[in-house]
């Protein structure tokens, strides 16, 4: 398949004659990401890279980047002039990003050297660019193709479906407005209408805002209190670089070794996981176990226009049982994944207070919002089948597809706070199972080589085979 020349047709247009043009604004889980990233600098990104080892299409790519330009993988963020107003989504103005061509070959052992560097790429989901398309020749013959985006703009089932869009040439239109797009007066009465209509939200919410601090102020107090001491020298507010790694596995040795353990796919990352947070130290000191953090896609409908349409799953895992039988790590993951769908997590319902608080006080959410605590949380997401077209980001199949997750901006501070780092994000596509890591252990020699053997142990763990990049 090959992607179009420009956008075949637009789907799920939200305007209905004769009625007032929307203001799309933004959820309150997606305006507390934009508003953690304005006021602590660091930027959430995510990452899709192609690697192709036959001749790459560039026509195919330039007609790729035209129809993603016009995807909501483009949007920008528009804050309002209220300071406690919600921003909305607008169409950008303006040229895109253009493709970046490196002329210059790399190794193939640099892979993963390259992508982390593009991680350095300036991310702007209010100014623009929120995303960069780049392709680096490797000295092997083969290409590499990488797509970079701000988690700002969409997760990654968000990411995913404006790339599927791109390549088939089947473009959502949800009708926003282009930036500047109302007058200040405008613009100051409409925010000032939806301040006043969230204020019973809000109230509600400010009280339950109480209790919950309440409750969790001994939690925070022991998590700061276990923080290691900075070894002597160490700049706090230096940047760290999270060493990653990309593990590739064939599909149907995946799903068998999952079959001979008790468990299925979905278990068996989740047992990967929980065993490479063992080899890392992310396991509780209270039990041993493992807390999985698992992101659950709540997205329905083409006509969700959300960035963060998810739920977020807690699932205790036993590292010392999931390599001889994924039984009970199947049940609980099952178990924590239905309880994220059917009971609100306490923490999301306050994000209707986060118009209301000053850049010191949005610090202190991400406390809350990302488990700064001793149960040393591991991120976990699993993507699942991912449809044959996201293999063909210039119209023909890459032989291997990776996607991640990184993050932009990160100090020591931060790396300290959270006792170190470890993120796993998977997918199934082209018949091979892909598991990104992006992992920090403090006190470790966090190198890519260090990541890489520990990956390698945990695939043995498992007794699996596979390519690590």
């Amino acid at each position: 398949m090959t992607t179009e020349t420009r956008p075949k047709r637009k789907l799920f247009t939200r305007r209905v004659a004769g009625s007032e043009p929307s203001e799309h604004r933004l959820e309150f889980l997606d305006q507390t990401a934009f508003e953690l990233m304005r006021a602590t600098g660091r930027s959430q990104l995510m990452q899709c890279i192609w690697v192709y080892e036959h001749p790459v299409d560039i026509d195919g790519l330039k007609r790729f980047h035209k129809n993603f330009t016009a995807s909501l993988g483009s949007r920008l963020i528009e804050p309002s002039p209220l300071p406690f107003g919600r921003p909305r989504w607008v169409d950008p103005v303006g040229p895109s990003a253009p493709i970046r061509f490196a002329e210059q070959a790399r190794p193939r052992s640099e892979l993963m050297d390259w992508a982390d560097e593009l991680g350095t790429l300036p991310m702007d989901p209010e100014h623009g660019p929120a995303w960069h398309l780049v392709v680096q020749p490797l000295t092997d013959g083969s290409t590499a193709v990488s797509m970079l985006g701000s988690h700002c703009i969409g997760d990654g089932v968000g990411a995913l479906l404006a790339i599927f869009e791109a390549v088939t040439g089947n473009i959502r239109d949800i009708g926003y407005s282009p930036p500047k797009s109302r007058s200040t007066v405008q613009a100051l009465r409409a925010d000032l209408r939806q301040a006043v209509r969230d204020l019973p939200l809000t109230a509600r919410t400010a009280v339950k805002a109480a209790k919950l601090v309440a409750a969790q102020r001994k939690e925070l107090a022991r998590s700061r209190a276990l923080q290691p001491a900075p070894e002597a020298g160490v700049d706090l507010d230096s940047t760290v670089v999270v060493p990653s790694v990309a593990v590739f596995v064939d599909a149907e040795q995946w799903d068998a070794r999952a079959k001979a353990l008790q468990g299925n796919s979905y278990s068996l990352v989740a047992g990967f996981a929980a065993k490479l947070a063992e080899k890392v130290g992310r396991r509780r000191a209270s039990d041993g176990a493992v807390t999985l953090v698992i992101a659950i896609n709540l997205r329905e409908s083409l006509d969700d226009d959300r960035a963060l349409a998810m739920a977020f799953a807690n699932a205790t895992v036993d590292p010392s049982q999931v390599t001889t039988d994924l039984t009970e790590a199947r049940g609980v993951v099952r178990t924590a994944r239905e309880t994220a769908k059917s009971e609100p997590d306490p923490t999301i319902e306050l994000l209707p207070l986060m118009p209301w608080l000053p850049k010191p006080a949005v610090k202190g959410v991400a406390e809350l919002l990302f488990a700064y605590s001793e149960d040393l949380p591991v991120s976990c997401s699993n993507l699942g089948d991912l449809p044959p077209q996201l293999a063909q980001v210039d119209g023909t199949d890459a032989e291997y597809v990776l996607i991640r997750a990184l993050d932009q901006h990160v100090t020591m501070r931060e790396i300290q706070r959270s006792h170190g780092q470890l993120v796993v994000v998977s997918g199934r596509i082209n018949g091979k199972v892909v598991v990104s890591v992006e992992a920090y252990q403090i006190g470790a020699e966090n190198t890519k080589p260090w990541l890489r053997a520990l990956a390698a142990q945990t695939l043995a763990d498992f007794e699996l085979t596979g390519s690590i990049e």
